[in-house]
């Protein structure tokens, strides 16, 4: 509750607005602006790529406003980042899910887990970042670690405790609310 000197004017400010204060809207957003301030400080150079679509039919109200009213998927895309950070080529998927106790192996698809299995056969680094929201914990996992979890397992999803084990909980800051890097640096050190 936020009292005004005049006494006339109150706001309620929800709980996870005034915990959150500047950190993370989303998990996409978090790592955009991560990614924007490790491109502009020369860190890495890692970009979202563009899902797909087919345009079918666009609305003109005037010239500079065209508006696509009608799209569909061309084909499923790959992994949602990828990037080049210290001359290794980055790929990477990310996921969050409000669940406090696993990730649902449903969110990660098999055309993903491919395309992640083609980074490595070119010897590139392909990992998951994995949010979950309500605890307001990041990881990220690395894909071979996560390959070998999905062959011996027939659970339906990833436990949090099993995420928690294996693998690396994600530093938040302001100016880099998803700071997988200082995470990267420790892993590719330690495969050298």
């Amino acid at each position: 509750m936020i009292g005004y000197p005049n006494g006339k004017r109150k706001q309620t400010l929800s709980n996870k607005v005034a915990q959150k204060a500047n950190l993370g809207q989303s998990l996409e957003q978090d790592l955009n602006a991560t990614n924007d301030y490790y491109r502009v400080h020369n860190i890495a150079l890692v970009h979202k790529k563009p899902t797909p679509i087919t345009v079918v039919e666009v609305d003109y109200p005037k010239r500079s406003a065209a508006k696509i009213t009608k799209a569909f998927y061309q084909l499923p895309s790959t992994t949602d980042y990828n990037g080049v950070y210290k001359g290794v080529y980055i790929d990477f998927e990310a996921k969050s899910t409000k669940n406090k106790t696993r990730l649902p192996l449903s969110m990660i698809h098999s055309h993903q887990l491919s395309h992640l299995d083609h980074v490595l056969k070119h010897q590139g680094f392909g990992f998951l970042i994995l949010r979950f929201s309500v605890i307001e914990e990041t990881y990220l996992v690395e894909y071979t670690i996560l390959k070998k979890f999905l062959k011996e397992t027939s659970l339906k999803s990833i436990p949090y405790e099993w995420i928690k084990s294996n693998g690396h909980l994600i530093p938040m800051s302001y100016l880099k609310p998803c700071d997988y890097i200082q995470v990267l640096d420790k892993i590719l050190i330690k495969g050298e």
